[in-house]
């Protein structure tokens, strides 16, 4: 990192065992900030016929040609049964990512799910306004977070929300009515209510779901089949804790399936008709980093190298692999519309290589390479499928690039931002924001199925009981936070 500071704290905070999380923590509460940064300076390649151009870090020049030549490169699969971070490897972006996020034994989302949990749903008539409830979240957060202390201290735990969490049950109960009204639209009597859902945190929103079927509509409640599809063993298992925790969910457990493995790994055909939610999942998905050459604008793939003591070492090759290669072939053929690229503007991109600009290289584009694979599988063993998906459309204090994730930890409960997403695995998060225009149009193309585009607001205002959510003085949180959310929905 940039200061012998930091250098100590991260050491200090590496004692400690990765603990997972879910989503960020309110922004009332701990904003992003970019306080520790990560320089790095591009350094020019050997000659023009090189297919490797490593970047030198500032405070690690080191020249990483002849490891380059001996380390394998490897994938995160090939890692999954690996206990210790490896060394000596090539990693593409997206196979680094899916590593320090979900490798079983290290990875991020591996040991400790630490959901922040509300207690009693909020109560919002009896709440003034927007700040009193932001006051009101934050007292319950921080009451949260000792009762974890009491048990357990961790300096290093990493403690996220969800919407789900904190606008139970009505966010759920939201997702119920857009399901049911489009299954008895389209699908009743034929066939039943399934549902699938991936990444389902602690099971809130399957619960809040079924309630709500049960209560409001039984006949459809007792055609309703719903199934978690988790990759984490801990969230499985919380899941299931949660379903036969009380009397009232005890109800659900015969038309509950958690799955426990990787939609990756999915091999079951499904022919029957279903919704499939993916509820803030796609940001944790592996992204691409691809740079243009700003004279030839031909593509160059984006990796890290670690080396025999653990350094990272960014590095880019003009050999496109047949995942990133078939996505920009994808996204082009499939745009409906112009979408951005690191080479800007076509009247201006000459200006780039001359002074007093000379940029060689673009700064990276990251593009959702496992977001496409994962439009392949809802197609090749979902072919009924309709999907409903939400995530963040633009992050703030994100690396630099387009597309760019934002990658913090955190550390004695304040979020620590770096500018790199090539980070110690197992301890920071890292999170993309979706571009909808470009993932409705390859979604469209690798499925051959309508969709249509929401802002978080607008699919509320649709489908919610506002009046729930609303604060004394008419002010409704579950409407104005999240303005960077969007919704995708087949139609």
């Amino acid at each position: 990192m940039d200061s012998p500071v930091l250098n100590q704290m991260f050491r200090q905070l590496f004692r400690h065992p990765a603990c997972q999380s879910l989503r960020r923590s309110p922004p009332s509460l701990s904003r992003q900030t970019r306080t520790f940064l990560t320089r790095r300076t591009p350094a020019k390649p050997k000659s023009q016929d090189d297919a490797m151009l490593w970047t030198k870090r500032g405070d690690y020049p080191k020249n990483i040609e002849e490891e380059y030549k001996l380390y394998p490169t490897v994938t995160a699969k090939e890692l999954q049964n690996r206990r210790e971070r490896p060394r000596q490897v090539k990693m593409l972006t997206r196979e680094f990512t899916d590593d320090s996020l979900y490798n079983p034994h290290y990875g991020y989302f591996s040991k400790h799910a630490t959901i922040f949990h509300p207690g009693e749903p909020f109560d919002f008539s009896r709440i003034e306004d927007e700040p009193a409830f932001h006051r009101l979240l934050g007292q319950r957060y921080t009451e949260f977070e000792d009762l974890l202390d009491e048990v357990k201290p961790d300096v290093a735990r990493q403690l996220w929300h969800t919407l789900t969490e904190i606008f139970r049950p009505y966010y759920g109960e939201t997702i119920a009515r857009y399901l049911v009204s489009n299954y008895k639209l389209t699908l009743y009597p034929y066939h039943d209510l399934i549902i699938y859902e991936m990444g389902a945190g602690n099971g809130t929103m399957m619960l809040n779901i079924l309630d709500f079927i049960r209560d409001t509509d039984y006949e459809v409640y007792q055609r309703t089949k719903y199934k978690i599809i988790e990759i984490s063993p801990a969230l499985a298992d919380l899941q299931m804790k949660n379903l036969l925790d009380t009397l009232n969910s005890k109800g659900h457990r015969d038309r509950v399936e958690i799955i426990n493995r990787s939609i990756f790994e999915w091999d079951t055909y499904v022919h029957s008709p279903c919704f499939f939610l993916a509820l803030e999942v796609f940001d944790n998905f592996g992204h691409d980093s691809i740079r243009y050459d700003t004279k030839t604008e031909l593509p160059q793939q984006g990796g890290v190298l670690i080396d025999a003591d653990g350094e990272f070492h960014e590095f880019y090759h003009t050999q496109l692999d047949p995942v990133a290669a078939r996505f920009l072939r994808v996204r082009q053929a499939a745009a409906r519309r112009p979408y951005p690229s690191p080479l800007g503007p076509r009247l201006l991109r000459g200006l780039r290589s001359m002074p007093p600009f000379g940029n060689d290289y673009t700064l990276p584009e990251y593009i959702p390479t496992r977001l496409m694979q994962f439009f392949d599988v809802l197609n090749q063993y979902f072919p009924a499928h309709r999907l409903l998906a939400s995530d963040f459309s633009s992050l703030p204090d994100a690396v630099p690039g387009l597309n760019a994730p934002v990658v913090q930890t955190r550390y004695q409960r304040q979020t620590i931002p770096v500018s790199t997403p090539f980070v110690h695995q197992g301890y920071f998060d890292i999170f993309y924001p979706t571009d909808f225009n470009v993932v409705e149009d390859v979604y469209r193309a690798v499925t051959g199925k309508l969709t249509q585009v929401a802002t978080h607001e607008e699919f509320m205002n649709r489908w919610a009981y506002i009046e729930d959510t609303e604060t004394r003085n008419g002010e409704n949180p579950m409407l104005t936070w999240y303005k960077n959310t969007s919704m995708l929905m087949t139609v």
